[in-house]
């Protein structure tokens, strides 16, 4: 296989020594195996390496513009002529571009340095096909190309046949010509304008724009007898648009090229377009390029580069290919009518003198006609998402009516909670306020003694006095305490402090812990630790909580009943914690207390810290629970703090 393998017989030597029957055919079999072995490898190597294909070879085409590829013509031409090529050749290709800018760089030392350049620069390129770009170009190629591309086939374009002649062409050159007519777009101009009476022809003063021009001078010969020609070609560009700027109504201008101005200034030929076209009193019309459609002209028969350079791209595949082709020298035909739809707002042009094949471009579009499914399309979005609007509005409000009565359940049922708590409270409650009432009866006998001897002390009785108002606001104290647990409010969330919650909660609290023996410590944050919560249901849930560890510890000797408060501030959060010297929770009951009718107590319900859960979320906060190393629950709530509690 090409050298890919190489297969070496070894000769094998009979031994002097007879060898025993059974040795040799041991070594026959060892033999038969390695050559079968070695049949089988290289069968599949060959199987392997067979579907592999070979490199694709490379090819290179130079394209030889003899102006610069940026320009409008040119850079439509290169463009579709990559495009082309890339799309339809089976080898990869390289295209090298070199722009001569001949317009602005056209003496002969110039060109015999650039020949010199050219001829270094790709001394070492095996290049495929030179093309030559416009009728510059070719002169170029044919008088040095044997030199810079020496047995490389030559392919050129942007000729006419005029300026081809009869030249005898290399057995290697082929051509797309172009067919540049000027006075179809004459003609179609003095259609639309029957008045003219002159034509202002403006051209520059360069090799190309004396081309062009002496172009239009032959063209337009034949319509002498009935029109005024008038050829601007040697001002400079200001003075060719000041007399641009003062024509007569019955005249209209043809433009041709001009890369450079009377005084030798180089332009652009679009650039200069659109400066005459702004600053003429009258339309302009051009030459057979559409590379100036959109500059300023009105419209005319107008060639396309880029068709042009669809065809030249067709050529050079098949002289790539190695076939020549059935005729040496082609005729592009890609030539269209068309308009600027912006000149003929201006000049007041209508549709109906244009011929029927016309192409209008840069038209306003009648926005529905234009984009009729997109309206259509964006109108059902928009019904749709009207819809969807609608039917998210009406699931909003009722979720917010649900959430409302979810809210008001939930204040309900934590209602119905506070009273089962105050039920728990009832025997300490009543403690609370038999002290101070039998203080006051005590006093108040007192004061009837003290009133009923022959001179009562008046300061005694003041004294008396005083200690009934205190007992009688110690009473009322407890009163209001109970009436604001069990009162019926809605959720309402306001600044508070979380300490002060804690601290009346503990005192509410106090008369049941001393009537169960619990001891309550606390620790408190040294800052106010200020939240935005409901004051009664934050309560509800310290309450609940407290009131469960003293459960909790009610089996437990005297002793060891301790509940520890306590306040932080852990980050942005304000925490409490409430823990207990109880049995603890079991490890697998952790993640279920908060549940509702769960309950770990013979009596309970198993809605409370449910209910504590639901009034901490309600707060954007979090609740957990957990068993402490020491022994004993511990409860923890987070809520997050005010901006201020920070400070």
């Amino acid at each position: 296989m090409g050298g890919l393998f190489r297969i070496r017989a070894k000769t094998v030597m009979p031994s002097v020594r007879p060898r025993p029957i059974c040795v040799h055919r041991a070594r026959s079999r060892v033999t038969w195996l390695r050559v079968l072995s070695l049949f089988v490898s290289t069968g599949l190597t060959l199987a392997i390496a067979h579907p592999l294909p070979a490199f694709a070879e490379v090819r290179r085409v130079v394209l030889l513009f003899d102006e610069r590829v940026e320009l409008p013509g040119m850079s439509r031409l290169d463009a579709e002529f990559g495009r082309t090529l890339q799309a339809n050749s089976t080898d990869p290709v390289e295209v090298y571009r070199e722009a001569m800018d001949l317009s602005r760089f056209g003496s002969d030392t110039y060109k015999s340095s650039l020949r010199d350049f050219l001829r270094t620069k790709y001394a070492d390129k095996k290049i495929d096909v030179a093309v030559a770009v416009m009728p510059p170009a070719f002169d170029f190629l044919s008088r040095y190309g044997s030199l810079i591309f020496p047995g490389t086939p030559i392919v050129f374009c942007g000729m006419e046949r005029k300026q081809l002649g009869d030249r005898s062409l290399p057995a290697n050159w082929y051509g797309v010509l172009i067919k540049r007519e000027l006075a179809p777009t004459l003609e179609i101009a003095l259609r639309i304008h029957p008045q003219t009476r002159e034509v202002v022809v403006v051209s520059g003063t360069s090799e190309f724009d004396d081309t062009v021009s002496a172009d239009a001078r032959n063209e337009f010969r034949p319509y002498q007898d009935r029109l005024g020609f008038t050829y601007l070609s040697d001002l400079p560009f200001q003075s060719l648009l000041e007399t641009l700027s003062h024509l007569p109504p019955d005249n209209i201008v043809f433009f041709t090229t001009l890369f450079q101005d009377g005084s030798g200034k180089s332009f652009t030929p679009y650039e200069a377009l659109e400066h005459i076209s702004a600053a003429a009193s009258v339309p302009v019309y051009a030459s057979a390029a559409d590379q100036y459609l959109g500059r300023g002209i009105v419209g005319g028969r107008l060639f396309s580069f880029a068709s042009h350079g669809a065809d030249v791209a067709k050529l050079v595949l098949h002289v790539l290919s190695g076939a020549a082709p059935s005729e040496r020298v082609l005729e592009s035909t890609s030539s269209r009518t068309a308009f600027d739809w912006r000149q003929m707002q201006r000049w007041g042009i209508g549709e109906g003198g244009l011929p029927p094949d016309t192409e209008i471009e840069f038209r306003d579009p009648n926005v529905w006609r234009t984009y009729r499914s997109q309206i259509a399309a964006t109108v059902a979005v928009i019904l749709i998402q009207a819809l969807l609007i609608s039917s998210l509005l009406y699931e909003r409000r009722h979720r917010r009516y649900a959430e409302v009565q979810s809210r008001e359940r939930m204040s309900e049922l934590a209602r119905v909670n506070r009273f089962s708590t105050a039920g728990e409270l009832t025997a300490s409650i009543a403690h609370e306020i038999n002290q101070p009432l039998g203080a006051i009866q005590s006093n108040a006998e007192a004061m009837e003694l003290v009133l009923s001897s022959p001179s009562p002390d008046i300061d005694e009785i003041k004294e008396i006095a005083g200690d009934i108002l205190r007992d009688q606001g110690r009473a009322s104290e407890v009163i209001r305490r109970l009436r604001s647990t069990l009162r019926k409010v809605p959720f309402e969330l306001v600044d508070i402090d979380l300490n002060d919650v804690v601290r009346e909660t503990e005192e509410f609290l106090s008369a049941l812990a001393a009537g169960r023996q619990v001891d309550v410590s606390n620790s408190i944050a040294p800052r106010p630790l200020f939240i935005k919560a409901d004051r009664i249901q934050l309560q509800q849930v310290i309450l609940n909580l407290m009131i469960n560890a003293m459960d909790a510890m009610s089996d437990m000797p005297r002793a060891t009943r301790k509940i520890g408060v306590r306040t932080v501030q852990t980050d942005r959060f304000a925490e409490l914690s409430i823990f207990d010297a109880g049995p603890g929770i079991p490890s697998d009951k952790l993640s279920d207390v908060f549940e509702p009718f769960f309950s770990t107590k013979a009596q309970g319900m198993g809605i409370g810290l449910s209910i504590a859960r639901t009034i901490v979320e309600a707060h954007d906060g979090r609740i957990w629970a957990e068993n402490q190393a020491a022994g004993g629950a511990a409860f923890h709530i987070r809520l997050p703090l005010l901006k201020r509690s920070g400070a």
